[in-house]
């Protein structure tokens, strides 16, 4: 096999893994791009473009995403390892896209925009779509079907998960609320200041009450561990659209410092899950293992239960906002882009 060849299967690897928002390709693209631009750039010696690649990166991401990369400094130079996008590989698509004008660039983009694209046709179809007519596993299966996707699978299961959580508990109008025990008033006049600050009580008013929240932890692209959401309440949620074996499975509690923890899973998974927190004594932590099946049945009385009028659109209109979030759509290229004219570059081996 051919040094290009090999080099561009390390490419597709990387772009085949990657998530929503396309980090490291990019930063791959952009060193493509300065090392054939300005020609100063040794491809085979990293400390030559591995802290200012970051920059170039951030700033095509926030022209394209509206947002930077904000993952460790450790994760992201792990695209430089052996196993990913080493020096001596870069240095041969370096070879290839300066010889061919800047393909190698344009393969990227072009790959980067043709996933979007993809991700962007289940928003349409969701703000087409009449609600009573939506079912959850046509979002499933899309991903895990449509080649390119199925990386982002995981994120798609806890948009679904968390869009069902928060539309229900809104409709339900449940609250929650925090009391000083009547014995420790004493303690609460030594320590007033503190409980006003953190848990928003006095000796007038030794109740608070608030409004019942779930909160997903944010857009990431970092590996899917540790926790994925948590509520105003106790509980805290991990979201599982992976096959589990008993590692994985001990993995999930390991990874979670709280006491009430809810497990979202394949229903393949449960018993897995249940076999595993049995061996090690992590039962009492755990407050409930919520499987798919259960997920499609609620969705089933949302959508088209006794409630639906209720709770049918809100919970649409949240699915899409959460995609929107954790899927940028991007109509097209910034002017930046567009002035490099990847459109006119047609070579054979990078088309």
């Amino acid at each position: 096999m051919e040094k290009n060849e090999k080099a561009k299967i390390a490419l597709d690897k990387i772009i085949s893994k990657s998530r929503a928002h396309w980090y490291k390709p990019i930063q791959i693209a952009e060193i493509l791009y300065h090392h054939r631009v300005a020609g100063t750039i040794d491809l085979n010696n990293l400390a030559d473009y591995r802290i200012i690649s970051k920059k170039w990166r951030d700033e095509i991401s926030l022209e394209l995403l509206g947002r930077v990369c904000t993952s460790s400094t450790r994760f992201q130079d792990n695209l430089f390892e052996a196993n990913a996008m080493p020096p001596e590989t870069l240095a041969v698509l370096g070879e290839e896209n300066t010889r061919s004008g800047g393909a190698v660039e344009a393969y990227i983009y072009r790959h980067f925009k043709n996933k979007l694209s993809l991700i962007n046709h289940i928003t349409e179809h969701l703000l087409e779509i009449n609600p009573s007519e939506f079912k959850i596993d046509t979002i499933i299966d899309y991903f895990r079907k449509v080649p390119g996707l199925k990386r982002s699978l995981d994120k798609v299961f806890e948009i679904i998960v968390y869009s069902l959580f928060i539309t229900v508990i809104d409709a339900l109008e449940l609250t929650v609320s925090i009391a000083v025990n009547d014995k420790k008033r004493t303690m609460l006049a030594e320590f007033e200041s503190f409980a006003q600050h953190v848990l928003s009580v006095d000796l007038n008013n030794p109740i608070a009450m608030s409004g019942a929240k779930v909160f997903r932890v944010g857009v990431t692209n970092a590996a899917d561990r540790g926790l994925d959401m948590y509520s105003n309440w106790g509980p805290a949620i991990q979201i599982k659209h992976l096959t589990l074996d008993e590692e994985l499975a001990e993995s999930i509690v390991d990874s979670v410092s709280a006491d009430r923890i809810i497990i979202v899973c394949r229903s393949a998974d449960e018993k897995v899950l249940l076999s595993v927190f049995n061996q090690v004594g992590w039962k009492a932590r755990i407050q409930s293992v919520i499987t798919e099946e259960d997920l499609y049945n609620w969705y089933e009385k949302a959508l088209r239960g006794r409630f639906s009028s209720q709770l049918a659109k809100p919970l649409i209109d949240t699915i899409i906002e959460e995609m929107e979030t954790e899927f940028p759509v991007v109509a097209g290229f910034p002017k930046s882009i567009r002035s490099r004219q990847y459109d006119k570059i047609n070579d054979p081996f990078w088309r």
